[in-house]
């Protein structure tokens, strides 16, 4: 069960307030979802029609980037809430609400392969119609603050790990790597967090995106691989095939790249490498720093994914030997 501090509490009367003051009188105001960060929505419920209210405390979070990114995606002709209401001194805005059923309670093997198409369609027009003016760059050091995660929390912390001088070479000489694939690839609007829990199954059959207030210029590959190789549901290597080829040629088509395909799947893969080594990380932070332990049920599946692209190139068997050390696999130990 989820509790709420009194401070927390405090917060929602505040908005409720708020809503008064603004005109929107709401018949409900009742808890919708939370995130990995300190934002929490609410359903509220006006005359029939139904919004989001969301408690995003100045503090803890930049609310100007969410108005402004939501702009430029509705502007692209993408499917995100509309901003309806907004005190961001207060950290409280109001938005369309764009239904209940997120892509990971929707997905099976009937329906996968539409949802996906749509979604890595948004994908394109992410790429090719959203304005990425004044936009930050997801530059090297970015990478490698976010791989430094892991080094930090899931070695140091959740493992509590030693590791030997070689070990640590063997580390840094994985992220830059990583980087370096990163850094080859084109360079477009990138969401950052695309997957199944931030998107919704919109009436209109379009997938409705959520949680893009991070978004940055960055790989072109990045989104796609945060789609296809979710943190929180895996899908059959040929299935995963069959959209990255289908993603590569709309690319293509769309003059974003010019790469072929081999290179496309090299790049893919060691971007997922660089997201998933950061993702253990995070999950480990979630829970050690934040009190948010749910996220560690997910972490054998991220753990798996950065072990199989281990598999697939000799420049990573170093990284694989140091990932077989009893204490860092997660399969050891709960």
């Amino acid at each position: 069960m989820t509790t709420h501090s009194p401070s927390q509490d405090a917060r929602l009367e505040t908005l409720r307030a708020w809503l008064g003051t603004q005109g929107f009188e709401a018949d409900s105001v009742t808890p919708a979802s939370a995130d990995a960060s300190f934002r929490r929505y609410f359903r509220a419920v006006r005359g029939g029609t139904r919004y989001i209210a969301m408690d995003a405390p100045p503090e803890h979070n930049d609310n100007h980037p969410f108005v402004a990114i939501s702009q430029r995606l509705a502007d692209a002709g993408l499917c995100v809430p509309e901003v309806v209401l907004s005190d961001l001194t207060q950290g409280f805005l109001v938005l369309s609400d764009l239904g209940s059923t997120h892509y990971l309670d929707a997905l099976t093997a009937d329906n996968v392969d539409p949802l996906y198409q749509r979604a890595l369609d948004a994908v394109v027009t992410l790429q090719s119609a959203v304005d990425t003016t004044g936009l930050p760059v997801f530059n090297s050091e970015r990478l490698q603050t976010e791989m430094t995660l892991f080094s930090d929390w899931y070695i140091g912390r959740h493992r509590e790990l030693t590791l030997t001088h070689d070990q640590t070479q063997t580390l840094s000489a994985t992220y830059a790597l990583c980087i370096e694939s990163a850094l080859a690839q084109p360079g477009y609007f990138v969401h950052r967090d695309f997957h199944s829990r931030n998107l919704m199954v919109c009436a209109n059959g379009e997938p409705g995106i959520l949680d893009f207030q991070d978004g940055v210029i960055g790989p072109i590959t990045y989104d796609a691989v945060s789609l296809l190789k979710d943190c929180y549901i895996r899908w059959p290597e040929d299935l995963v095939d069959k959209h990255l080829r289908h993603y590569h040629a709309a690319c293509v088509s769309a003059q974003l790249t010019d790469a072929d395909y081999p290179t496309f799947v090299r790049w893919f893969d060691w971007m997922g490498l660089q997201r998933h080594i950061k993702v253990l990380g995070i999950f480990c932070r979630l829970k050690y720093r934040d009190g948010k332990a749910g996220y560690m049920h997910d972490l054998p599946r991220v753990y798996s994914y950065v072990q199989d692209v281990c598999t697939r190139y000799e420049a990573l068997a170093p990284f694989a030997q140091l990932l077989r050390h009893p204490g860092a696999d997660p399969h050891f130990s709960s």
